[in-house]
């Protein structure tokens, strides 16, 4: 019995914005280290070369989450799963806060990813509660609290480092972490799908899934390369920031950081969009504007001032693209049936996060090893492969329209 089930009525306000706030803390906690590479890095003793590691494993733990954790949410009670998955996410956030060698920091990384995933049990917990006609919409007023948690944590970050350090970022995260699942164990209806199957079976239907949801194998892929490049920007962003071209402070990155939150109107918007029928052509928009992103730094003018304001540009174009394409494909993997929900997402989200993490990897690379020149290429390579991709959807689609 599904007892989260919403027959005669839709999800209140008062959910959706819990579900939202939740989504965006817990989330978070993957992206506190992406302004700090440069003294996580220093204080543990990682190189140049070797930083990216800071936020590909946190990545890298998130997507074994998605992979082995999230299709949980399709055979156990969720309220459970998240609450679980909240106090395993504050135990590795502690560990990682009192680390002070690399191996200790990367391991918790990687432990924090895999607990964050509790944010992907409770899209769908708030897709399950809402009804068709306004699920789009539902789905990116949650997705807009997780990206606000995405863009908040970097300047976040920052300030907090600036002024204490960044051990204290992690506890604090800890001690949030802990209230949070105070919160949800009180506030979250029970859910508790009818799946009967062992886990073994669950598991093993990730791979027919995979095989058997063209749509789901799109929107990955267009959403792989988006979120490639949003990491690689992001991971090499501040190093660039912190150099000797602009001379920022934590603080002055934290304040750049937070401009690039105004890119989370467009989920909203894209929610809408979705529900009216336009996912296609918006699909391309979104993945234009990731491209765009990358092109607008190229240009190198005499003004250090302008030159970070292109910057800033950049950052607010490319998380508008993010943001949109992120809710344009849970709304379409949420329309294909409630009872897959869970492993849909899950492998959504595994997909495209496994971009995202050789966009970190790739970028601290290629910055350290070829400049900023060709670290703008590669990042502008993601959306743009996806675009072509997306031209493989277009066609057929013209074609039943002009016959």
């Amino acid at each position: 019995m599904n007892k989260a089930s919403q027959d005669t009525s839709d999800i209140s306000a008062g959910m959706v914005l819990l579900l939202a706030v939740a989504s965006g803390l817990i989330v978070a906690n993957l992206y506190y280290a992406q302004t700090l590479v440069g003294p996580i890095s220093a204080a543990t003793g990682l190189s140049a070369k070797a930083a990216g590691l800071i936020v590909t494993l946190t990545q890298v733990g998130y997507t074994l989450g998605l992979l082995f954790v999230v299709p949980l949410g399709d055979l156990l009670e969720n309220r459970r799963l998240i609450i679980t998955a909240l106090l395993v996410t504050a135990v590795a956030l502690a560990v990682a806060a009192f680390s002070t060698g690399a191996v200790v920091f990367l391991a918790a990384a990687l432990a924090i990813g895999l607990g964050s995933v509790a944010a992907q049990v409770i899209v769908p917990f708030a897709a399950h509660l809402s009804k068709e006609a306004t699920r789009g919409q539902t789905v990116g007023k949650v997705v807009s609290g997780l990206l606000l948690g995405i863009m908040l944590a970097r300047p976040v970050a920052s300030l907090v480092a600036a002024h204490a350090s960044w051990h204290l970022v992690f506890g604090g995260a800890a001690v949030l972490m802990l209230v949070l699942a105070a919160v949800l164990r009180r506030a979250l209806p029970l859910r508790v799908p009818v799946s009967t199957m062992s886990y073994p079976t669950l598991m093993g239907s990730l791979w027919h899934l995979l095989l058997g949801t063209p749509v789901l194998r799109r929107r990955a892929a267009y959403h792989a390369g988006l979120f490639g490049a949003f990491s690689l920007f992001w991971t090499v962003t501040p190093l660039v920031l912190a150099s000797p071209a602009f001379g920022l402070s934590q603080t002055g990155i934290a304040i750049f950081a937070l401009v690039g939150m105004a890119g989370a109107v467009s989920s909203p918007i894209a929610g809408r969009l979705a529900d009216a029928g336009h996912t296609l052509p918006a699909t391309a928009i979104a993945l234009l504007l990731g491209i765009a992103a990358f092109a607008l730094p190229m240009f190198i003018p005499a003004s250090k001032h302008v030159a970070l304001g292109l910057l800033v540009a950049a950052s607010i174009v490319l998380d508008m693209g993010v943001a949109a394409n992120l809710v344009l494909g849970q709304r379409a993997i949420f329309s294909l049936g409630a009872e897959v929900r869970g492993r849909l997402n899950g492998l959504y989200f595994a997909l495209f996060f496994a971009g995202g993490a050789a966009g970190s990897a790739l970028g601290a690379w290629v910055y350290a090893s070829y400049g900023w020149q060709a670290t703008l290429l590669t990042g502008m390579a993601f959306p743009g492969l996806a675009l072509l991709y997306w031209l493989g959807e277009l066609l057929p689609t013209a074609a039943r329209r002009t016959a």
